[in-house]
């Protein structure tokens, strides 16, 4: 069973189709790649996996289970879980509480507990600082704890929003251009730690414009244009696709 299934997913934004009748799936624990040209629906595709944009048509399922509709809320607490083109992080707090702040939703710390301080919200802090100190470890942010977010270098921040996120531990993360305004060594820094996370069991689905990055981190890649899937398969047979090399990489590539 996949992971993650969409079928036929429709959006139309008054006459137009953002996109149409779009098909595929992400097995467990590969790296999907979802490609295009500026305008092509992958944005899309990620809002409304995510709930923030409700379908014209066709349906999302995860584990087997419909989500199409769903509140963002409730599809975050099922486990799918998204990182964004633009830094989003809350500048003003500091590395460590930013990570703290993403794992929330799972520490099972209630209104009731923390404002009563019980031994079970005690012992659940504890556990979520834990958390919060290794994902910080493994994303190479160790001995920036307390400074502010708003403070660290571009690529730090980048890394910092992906450790909110495995905060919140994804069973599916989204990744929406996370290579965006890095240089070569940051890119290949990232590289290795998005491989590290699959390799501890997460499943990733990739929006990326660096192609040499996509066909190396991707087990398969899945290409829009114009809002219709026109190519879908392991990344070297995609990128000799000829129309992906028309649409996507140019007619001269």
């Amino acid at each position: 069973m996949a992971l993650l299934e969409v079928r036929y997913l429709t959006k139309y934004f008054g006459g137009l189709a953002a996109l149409d009748q779009l098909d595929f799936i992400i097995h467990e624990g590969e790296i999907l790649g979802l490609i295009g040209p500026n305008g092509a629906g992958k944005t899309t595709v990620f809002n409304m996996i995510t709930g923030t944009l409700r379908s014209t048509g066709g349906e999302i399922l995860f584990m087997g289970r419909r989500i199409t509709g769903l509140k963002p809320n409730k599809i975050a607490g099922l486990g799918i879980v998204r990182t964004f083109q633009i830094t989003t992080l809350f500048g003003d707090m500091t590395v460590h509480g930013n990570v703290i702040l993403g794992g929330h939703r799972k520490s099972g710390i209630g209104f009731w507990g923390a404002l009563w301080n019980t031994h079970s919200t005690q012992d659940k802090e504890v556990s979520s600082q834990e958390e919060a100190n290794k994902i910080l470890e493994f994303m190479g942010l160790k001995g920036h704890e307390n400074e502010l977010a708003k403070n660290l270098p571009h690529g730090y921040q980048r890394r910092l929003e992906l450790a909110i996120a495995l905060g919140a531990q994804p069973k599916l993360l989204l990744m929406d251009e996370p290579l965006t305004g890095m240089n070569h060594e940051e890119v290949k820094d990232m590289l290795e730690r998005i491989t590290q996370i699959r390799q501890e069991g997460r499943t990733i689905l990739l929006v990326e414009h660096n192609m040499k990055a996509v066909t190396s981190i991707c087990d398969r890649i899945v290409v829009l244009s114009f809002g219709k899937k026109i190519a879908e398969g392991p990344p070297q047979e995609v990128i000799r696709n000829e129309k992906v090399i028309e649409a996507y990489l140019g007619t001269e590539a």
